[in-house]
Formats: structure tokens, sequence, C-alpha cells
């Protein structure tokens, strides 16, 4: 019989109510189209994904091979600029479109790199060049809106600066991301640490850390404190908005950024941080009275390089050390700007250099004050400053950085004419008007203005030629024409004593006494006009002694010394101090220096005397190094020997003695007054009509020369002389740089004898001089004929020389 039982599964009619499963809820469409969308799109972004993967390494196979090689990278060799330094290490130039100090990375201070990562990339040891970390860190604060943060890792940066473009393309990023991977995979975490060290871009011209470190705070990397350090590793970001030249406020926030970063990474501690917050920064400022100016000697030096480099002087990295001394450059720069500021205190005011309309608004005032200093800036210790209100009591003014200039008294002396109310519209002081400011020794203010006197200044050591101090004029910046070099001029009675040399050869001695009185010449004695020479004073004295005519600069003297030993003689006598024979005719007024010479070629010349009668040639470079300081140049001057001698011991010996007079108790007596020592020696000179004004002097271990005129030839002013104008830079020069020296005694040499307290050569004694021309019943103190020996006194030449020294 059939069953008719029913199955007893679980949905079972039979099974009891408790036992069965209740049936699944039918969806709603909504959300079945929902997952399939889900479903859709998850296929879609997986076939993305895959479609990405796949153009990813397509992109990878074809465009890795083409990426530079960066296995140069592992000698890292940057474009470094030409830099010049002094003796003894101070660097006085730089020359190169980029500043630039390569570093390596075991010199980098541990504050300087701990600074860096903390800024840029605090993984940068531990992650593979790529910081997926910090990516996703960044994303995630940029799509919250938070302040915007980079991902670039110092890697990624130096890939970016060293191989490709700036341009922000999906393309340039993909090129970066390879390069990085190359990069990592080549290079140590060192080697590219270094180069980012190096290379970064960090405003104000400066390349590298290194670079930045001087430009900014004017001190080595070693040196950097925390907050300094801070301040540089804030740069890279925006060197040109956040430096703190540019934009101080920027600067400092960055600079409090990164010192929170380095707490954070555990680089310093709170107490460090805290410390490095509250630290004043002192930036370099380029116009610091202070800072070494030695622009021409860095100038001279950069034309010597191109000469021998070309083009690469100033990509490979050149170091050339000079025989600058600091200590003595600085003094020469300050003793020539002073000299030149005095003499332009005695001048007419020339008047303010611009005027402007004063806003009336205080925000437009600043903007106006700014724009019109910003063309007239500061010139050293010459500050510039627009007028505010002005009358005969009382200037004040502002300056750039905002500081008010209150001119009272004194002060206003050197600009009284422009203060008058009746001056004309272009000097008269008014607001608006933009002129020169200056401090006084009482910390004051007084009006002054810039300049159009020049000067030029050079010392070297007289033993080897090194050039130890070298001015070419009041202003690089302003006139760049060196005029140590370059100024041919008159040396007016400062050549004096190179005829005064010649004429010992011809047996003149310091005790020959010659007449002080008046002279006449033809055009035909003169090569010219007609002459009729003056002495400086205007005065004729008469007989008197060729040592006291020198202390005294008697032009008579020496124009009669000239005519008595020959032009063509002093001519060819002149050439052994280095002087250009063609530069000086053979005419008497070469006596009173009328020919042609260079402020360098005087230091030459006044060399001889100096070192006992030998010829050295100057030197400014010592040593030329390449970037890894591997010397290729090392200059070795040779030691003084007979092959450089220039005149005789004896007669430079001379010399000596009577230049020491002129230093003494002559025309620059204030030299020993002042110096209150007794190894010095010079000669002022002052050419006709005060064109030019010199001071030549040395003391045996160092000459130095000065020079002050115009550069279109006018007169300083009638009584402006070499001893008023160029003496006193000199002696301010010698207070420093023979601090210390010992007083040097110059021994007698072999041929020269002292009889009566004065020098003679050994056989042009005066009894046996004068016997010599019969002239036994002349009293025996050489004074008629200075001795003139057998050879040179013929009949007809001792006629001469007797009718010359009678009249």
């Amino acid at each position: 019989m059939p069953d008719h039982r029913r199955a007893s599964g679980p949905d079972s009619p039979d099974r009891p109510p408790s036992a069965r499963k209740a049936a699944p809820p039918k969806q709603p469409r909504w959300l079945r189209w929902l997952l399939k969308g889900l479903a859709w799109l998850f296929g879609l972004v997986a076939a993305g994904a895959l479609s990405i993967l796949f153009i990813a390494a397509v992109a990878l196979a074809v465009a890795y091979p083409n990426l530079p090689d960066v296995s140069d990278l592992a000698d890292y060799r940057p474009k470094l600029p030409l830099r010049v330094f002094s003796s003894d290490g101070v660097l006085i130039g730089e020359f190169g479109e980029e500043r630039r100090n390569l570093t390596p990375i075991s010199t980098v201070p541990k504050v300087m790199k701990d600074a860096i990562l903390a800024a840029e990339d605090a993984r940068f040891y531990s992650h593979g060049g790529v910081d997926y970390k910090g990516m996703m860190r960044a994303a995630l604060a940029n799509l919250n809106r938070i302040k915007s943060q980079g991902a670039s890792t110092i890697s990624m940066q130096v890939a970016r600066n060293v191989y490709l473009s700036s341009e922000k393309t999906l393309t340039r990023k993909i090129y970066e991301i390879l390069l990085t991977f190359k990069l990592e995979h080549q290079l140590s975490k060192d080697q590219i640490l270094e180069i980012y060290v190096n290379q970064i871009y960090l405003g104000n011209r400066a390349y590298g850390f290194a670079a930045a470190a001087e430009a900014y705070f004017g001190k080595p990397l070693q040196d950097l404190s925390i907050a300094q350090a801070a301040m540089l590793a804030g740069l890279p970001k925006a060197p040109g908005a956040n430096n703190p030249v540019n934009n101080p406020a920027r600067a400092r926030g960055r600079q409090l950024y990164v010192i929170d970063r380095m707490v954070e990474a555990g680089f310093i501690t709170e107490q460090q941080a805290e410390v490095a917050r509250k630290e004043q920064l002192h930036l370099r400022d380029g116009q610091a009275p202070d800072r070494l100016h030695a622009e021409y000697v860095a100038e001279t030096v950069r034309q010597l390089m191109y000469a021998q480099y070309g083009d690469s002087t100033y990509t490979r990295g050149l170091k050339v050390y000079t025989s600058i001394v600091a200590a003595d450059q600085q003094a020469a720069y300050t003793a020539l700007r002073k000299g030149i500021m005095d003499y332009e205190r005695r001048q007419y005011y020339r008047g303010p250099e611009k005027f402007i309309d004063l806003p009336a608004d205080p925000k437009d005032l600043d903007e106006a004050v700014d724009d019109v200093l910003a063309e007239h800036p500061d010139n050293g210790d010459v500050m510039s400053a627009v007028v505010l209100s002005a009358s005969p009591k009382e200037i004040t003014a502002v300056r750039a950085s905002g500081e008010n200039v209150h001119i009272t008294g004194e002060g206003l002396k050197p600009a009284q004419s422009g203060l008058s109310p009746k001056a004309p519209p272009n000097i008269r002081i008014r607001p608006g008007a933009v002129i020169r400011v200056a401090r006084t020794p009482k910390n004051t203010w007084e009006i002054t203005q810039l300049p159009e006197v020049e000067g030029a200044f050079v010392a070297m050591d007289p033993r080897d030629g090194a050039i130890k101090a070298l001015v070419g004029g009041f202003d690089f910046g302003q006139n760049k024409f060196n005029h140590v070099t370059q100024a041919w001029r008159q040396p007016g009675s400062s050549f004096k004593p190179f005829i005064y040399s010649a004429s010992l050869e011809k047996g003149f001695m310091p005790s020959t006494v010659i007449n002080d009185g008046p002279l006449f010449f033809d055009a035909g004695t003169t090569g010219g006009q007609p002459w009729e020479p003056k002495n400086y004073d205007g005065n004729f004295e008469g007989p008197m002694s060729m040592r006291r005519a020198l202390m005294r600069s008697k032009n008579m003297v020496s124009i009669r010394i000239l005519q008595s030993v020959g032009t063509r003689y002093a001519q060819d006598w002149i050439g052994n101090f280095g002087f250009e024979r063609e530069k000086h005719p053979a005419y008497l007024p070469m006596a009173l220096g009328a020919g042609s010479v260079t402020p360098m070629q005087m230091a030459v010349a006044y060399s001889v005397f100096a070192n006992g009668g030998y010829r050295v040639n100057p030197y400014l470079i010592t040593k030329v190094t390449d970037h890894k300081d591997k010397v290729l140049v090392d200059v070795q001057p040779p030691l003084l020997n007979e092959s450089m001698r220039a005149i005789p011991q004896r007669n430079a010996f001379i010399m000596d003695s009577l230049l020491q007079s002129v230093a003494s108790g002559g025309t620059a007596a204030k030299a020993q007054a002042t110096l209150k020592r007794t190894d010095l020696f010079g000669k002022t000179g002052t050419t006709n009509d005060s064109l030019d004004a010199w001071f030549a002097g040395f003391q045996p271990t160092l000459a130095a020369v000065v020079w002050m005129g115009y550069d279109t030839p006018r007169k300083l002013g009638d009584r402006e002389t070499g001893g008023g104008l160029s003496l006193p830079v000199w002696i301010s020069f010698m207070q420093t740089a023979l601090k210390g020296v010992p007083v040097t005694e110059i021994p007698a040499p072999p041929g020269v004898v002292n009889v009566g307290g004065e020098w003679y050569y050994d056989d042009y004694t005066p009894g046996r001089a004068v016997s010599t021309l019969g002239v036994e019943s002349q009293p025996q103190t050489n004074e008629l004929n200075g001795g003139v020996p057998p050879a040179a006194a013929g009949s007809e030449e001792r006629n001469r020389i007797l009718d010359l020294f009678r009249n």
C-alpha cells in the first residue's frame, strides 16, 4: 500500500511551529541595484588599477633605460665659484653665478644635519627614497584643509634639483620617482644627503648650506648654533620669500617650526629648543663698516685668473690665496676713506642728490622714502637719508632703516650754504631732499656728501714684493677704475729722491751746498714753453745743503741737481727703479716730477731704497688650489740676491738717511712725531697747481704709497699738499701695520763713512774731493762741487758745475 506520509523536512507543515525557520525577507530593489553597482565599480577600479600597473610597467620598461646616468653623482662636482682669500684666510671676494662652498658630509655638523632632516625628511635614513607614510599624511592633511604639507623626500628633491625642470606635470613627477629609485639604488644615503647639502638653493645667491651660513651669518657652517641652523633649514621650501633678508617675519615663523620638529624628532631637548627660540640672530650686513673691503684686490685676482683659465674660472671652484693681510687691508681702506672724507668736509656743498614730494599719509611716506633710498643706497659709513624738516639750526631726516636722524650745531657746517634761505633751488636743503649723513667721532650726526675726489693706497713688503694692502679708490661700486695700477699721474716732489739718487753717483753728497735761487729757462731747454719755476711757498732761501733742500722740498735745488748730472743720465738712472723712460722726457721739469707714474710703480721704486738697493717685483697671488685643495700654483718669490740689484747699497743707504730726515724734521715730520719711532722714511709730493697729492714712504719691512686727486685733473686747493692730504692717510695705516713691529736700524754698508755727523761715499770724502778739483783754498766742507770724482769732472763739466753752484 502506498506510503502517503509526507516528508518531514524543515519546511514540512507537520513540523511543529517552533521547529520551522522563517523565510528570508525579500531584498529591496534599490539595495539590489546598489550591490550590483558596487560590484561593477570594484571591477572597474580593479581593471583601472591593472591598466595603470600595466601602463606603469610599460613606462618603466621604456623610460628607465633612458633616465640620466646618476653614477656621476658619486663624484659630485657642482658649479663652484672662484673664491679669493687674504693671507690669513679671510674671504675677500667670490665670483660666479652661484655662491657655493663644496662641503663633504663628514664635515657637516650634526646640528645642521638634524635641522635639515627635521625640516625636510625625518625618516630619510629609514625609507627607500619615497616616503609612503609621509605621502599619506600629506594627502590627508591637504584633504582636511590643514596647512599644506609636502611629501617630497630629500632623495626626491635631489633628483628634481639635479636633473629635472621645475614644471609641475604628471610626467615630470613620474620621472622624479623613477630617478629617486635609481639614486637610492646607486648611491648611499650619506652621498645623497651630501649632494642635497651642497646643491639646494637657499636664497641670496647661496647654493648649499655652507654658502648660506656665510651669506646670512658671515660664519662657517661648523660654528652655527641651533637657532641659526634651524633658520637655514627652513629656507629650501621658499628660499626667495622665506629668507631673513627679504622677509624676517616669515623666516622667523619657519625657524620656529623647524625647532619644534627637531624636538619631535628627538634631535634636541625642550630646554635646548627654548634657548634657540630666544636667541637673537644677527644677520651679516654687506654694508657693515667692519666688513673687510678688498674689492679692488678681488677684481685684480679675477682678471688674472680669467686670463689663465678662461670661463672655467667661475665654475671649477678655484681658491686663490693672496698676500693681503686682512688687518692691514682694513686699516688701508679705513684710512683712505677717512682722508678723502676729511678733504670733502672742506669743499663747497654741491646740494642734495635728489628731491621728492613727501606724501601726507604715513604709509605712502614710508613707501616713497623706501623707493628713493633704494636708488641712493648707503655707501659704507656715508649713509643716505630723506629730509623731513630743515632749518638753519636743525635738520631732521629719516634713513632707510626707519631711524630718524637729527643734525644740529657742528654737524650742519659742511652744508651751511644749503641751509640759507637765499640758496639756489638745486642747493637748498628742504623737506624731500635726499642727503648724505655720517656719524662723527662723538657719535653725533653730520651732513656730508659723496666725494668727487679719488684716492689710491698700496703697501708692499720691500723684501720680496708681497702686496699687503691695496685700495684702488674711494668705493669700488661707485668707480671700478683701479687708481693703484691704472692711474698715470704726475708724482711731483715725491719723485725728487730718484734725481737725488742719480746725483750721488755723480759725486753729490748730503752736505753738498746748492743755491736755492731763481731760475729761468727758454723753450729749447724745457722741450716746451719758457719756464720760470717757483718753490711751493714762492720764497728762495739761497745756498743750502742737499739734505736741507730735500727736507724742505726745494724745487730750485732739484732742478740744479738735474741740470748738473744731465737729463739723459737721470732718465737712464730712474729705469733702475722700474720707471718707464718714455714717460719721463729728458728735460729739466723731470726734476719736479713732471713725468707719469702709477702708485704701484712708486711703491716698487721706494722699495729699492727700503731693501738696500734691490728691485723686487710686486706680487699678489701666493697660491691657487682646486675645490679639493689640490695646489695648482704655489708662488715662491726669490730671495734678495745680487742679480736683483738696481742701485749700489751705499746709494740706498745715503738716500735712506736723507728720507729719514724728511720724516723727522722735514715736510713729513708729522710721521715720526705721531708714530714715535725713528725707522720711518719718505717724501711728500704736490704737483703744479696742486693737481695731485702724494706721500711715498717706508719702514724697512713695509713700503706704502698714498695718492689723492681728481680723475679729471683739477686743483685740489691752494693750500692742499701731499703733507696735508696724503701723509695723514699713511700715518693712520702705519699705526696699525707697524703695531708690534720692532724699530729697525739700517746698518751702514761697506763704502760709506761718517764725517762730522754726515754720511759720504768713502771715495768722495770732503778733503779728497775738493783736492781733486784743485780748490784747496775752499773750506773742506764739500760745499762747492759735491766731491765730483775725476771720471765725472772734466774741465768743461767742472766749470759748468762750479758756475751752477755759484749761481
